[in-house]
């Protein structure tokens, strides 16, 4: 039985750059203007149709149910499967296939994690586009929270249990003259690299990501420690592979595909990647040393200078804090250079002997810690720093 899409609401949902996309895609050709707001398209073997423009008609929605009913003729498909291809054809869709769900369903706990899951690598991914770094604090990069404000969810798929998430709306091309499409490839893709839409360059990182995280794995199952090391400049992360353990969740395997949206066609294939339960507790323990080895944000350190170097022609200094880390016994070493007056400040400090309290990003490095961002926030006194530190020992 054939279903017949009438809901006007949902044809209207329908965009007219959409509609011309996949008239394209499916064999007709733009030919001249009909009206003020149409085109005219033919093809071989296919019927004369006439494709708006603009969504600003009175009959918008009459014209989109004639057009899936054509469209749906000539691909010999249900005009539901045609209004799906339609509805996503200007989004990036992804897709999150589980493998054990032949009758569509899944347990409740299990779809909220898939979900969470799929928000959380979304965000990985916008939030690498900024800048790649091993660790993210969710939410701190507003280009990629208004980019996952943007995408939203869509209608699963019979037979088997897909979270189907489509990416905010990717415009098309605007260039001021018509070119060949993809002449070549030439320049390594960069043209279209370049001028990527900030959805289109957000799709693209992760697949990069996925793919990366994917040889990773594979790599330290063949006795790879450092597999993951490369993979950060791709948008692999600690939270990207929490992200992925948490699809993986119970299912044996899970797959992960990307189909390019119609309005901007892609050179690079459509991908799909898989993972199993056993890459799990790989990504698991990845994300562990991403965050070992992440600098820690607005850290604040207490100690006494005891190491000052400063060039005699720099104003910048390096000085050497000793301090407690993680509330630990033992007293490290921590690196740092502070501008002009803040070195100033600590060689004073060392000089009474005081207290000084820094501020910024810590980072290991080998077996060092540096102090990224530092800035001295106060010098305490000799008397008050010895009675402070004596509390902090009690304690």
């Amino acid at each position: 039985m054939q279903a017949t899409i009438h809901d006007r609401e949902a044809l209207k949902a329908i965009s007219p750059a959409a509609l011309a996309a996949y008239a394209r895609s499916a064999g007709w050709q733009r030919g001249e203007t009909y009206r003020l707001h149409s085109h005219i398209y033919a093809g071989r073997n296919r019927p004369e149709i006439i494709v708006p423009r603009t969504d600003h008609l009175g009959d918008y929605a009459t014209v989109v149910s004639r057009l899936i009913e054509v469209f749906a003729q000539v691909a010999d498909r249900d005009e539901l499967t045609i209004y799906r291809s339609l509805v996503t054809g200007d989004r990036d869709v992804v897709r999150i296939r589980v493998a054990d769900s032949n009758d569509g369903s899944l347990g409740l706990n299990e779809g909220v994690d898939l979900v969470s899951g799929a928000r959380d690598l979304i965000r990985s991914a916008a939030c690498s586009l900024s800048r790649t770094q091993p660790v993210y604090r969710a939410g701190a990069i507003q280009e990629a929270k208004e980019l996952l404000e943007q995408v939203r969810l869509g209608q699963t798929h019979q037979g088997s249990f897909v979270i189907t998430v489509l990416t905010p709306i990717v415009p098309p091309p605007v260039e001021p003259f018509q070119q060949e499409l993809f002449p070549g490839l030439s320049d390594d893709q960069g043209d279209e690299e370049r001028d990527a839409p900030i959805q289109r360059k957000m799709t693209r990182r992760l697949i990069e990501a996925l793919q990366a995280a994917r040889e990773s794995t594979e790599r330290v199952a063949a006795g790879v420690s450092d597999a993951f090391a490369d993979g950060v400049e791709k948008g692999v992360s600690a939270n990207f592979c929490d992200a992925l353990t948490c699809l993986i969740g119970p299912f044996p395997s899970l797959d992960i595909g990307v189909s390019w949206a119609r309005t901007r066609p892609s050179p690079l294939p459509e991908a799909v990647v898989r993972f199993s339960k056993a890459d799990s507790p790989i990504l698991q323990e990845a994300a562990r040393r991403f965050r070992e080895r992440a600098p820690r944000e607005d850290v604040r350190l207490r100690g006494f200078v005891q190491i000052l170097k400063r060039p005699e022609t720099q104003n910048d200094g390096i000085i050497h804090l000793t301090t407690q880390i993680d509330g630990r016994q033992q007293a490290v070493s921590v690196s740092t250079v502070l501008t002009q007056l803040d070195y100033e400040k600590a060689l004073q400090a060392h000089s009474d002997k005081a207290m000084v309290t820094l501020t910024g990003d810590l980072e290991r490095t080998g077996q060092r810690w540096w102090l990224l961002n530092p800035q001295v926030e106060s010098v305490l006194r000799n008397e008050e720093g010895a009675t402070e530190a004596e509390e902090e020992s009690v304690a």
